[in-house]
């Protein structure tokens, strides 16, 4: 089995939601697991319904009354991220931002980048796998924390192309 095949079952278990899978075969033994809880079921039998105090009139009597005039509209921030390439984690695995903790980071915030460029690596089952840009531009922000585990299909960076 090759790492591209290994990539591609470590993608299939991610999506299936299994929680491991094991394959061995005469040459090696492969077991993948996943970090997701199993899902327990618990059910209860309903209690007797319990007379509860008028809530609603309680809220009103708190609420402040508001007029035509005191209202402002409020418009939230608008985080416009339509415009930036996301560069996203290919594999399951922990995500670097440098080679080695003693080594600058492959790029910041502000750096501009190449296609093929590599702008990170990713850890998976013992193999430092390198990730390059597949687009050319300036890099707006990191998404994830350097030495933290990231999912298939995870952002990671954003490009503002150029």
């Amino acid at each position: 089995m090759d790492i591209k095949q290994i990539q591609d079952l470590i993608k299939f278990v991610s999506k299936s939601g299994v929680n491991e899978v094991s394959i061995e075969q005469k040459e090696f033994k492969i077991t993948i697991k996943t970090n997701q809880a199993p899902t327990y079921v618990t059910a209860s039998i309903p209690a007797a319904p319990v007379q509860a105090p008028p809530v609603q009139q309680q809220i009103a009597a708190t609420t402040p009354q508001v007029t035509a005039e005191s209202k402002v509209p409020v418009t939230p921030p608008i985080d416009d991220t339509s415009k930036y390439i996301t560069i996203k984690s290919p594999m399951i695995g922990t995500f670097y931002r440098s080679a080695n903790p003693e080594k600058p980071f492959f790029v910041n915030v502000g750096d501009e980048v190449k296609v093929g460029q590599v702008v990170c690596i990713i850890e998976a089952m013992k193999l430092f796998n390198e990730i390059e840009s597949e687009v050319s531009g300036r890099i707006v922000k990191v998404l994830t924390d350097n030495s933290s585990p990231v999912e298939y299909d995870q952002p990671l960076f954003l490009v503002e192309p150029i």
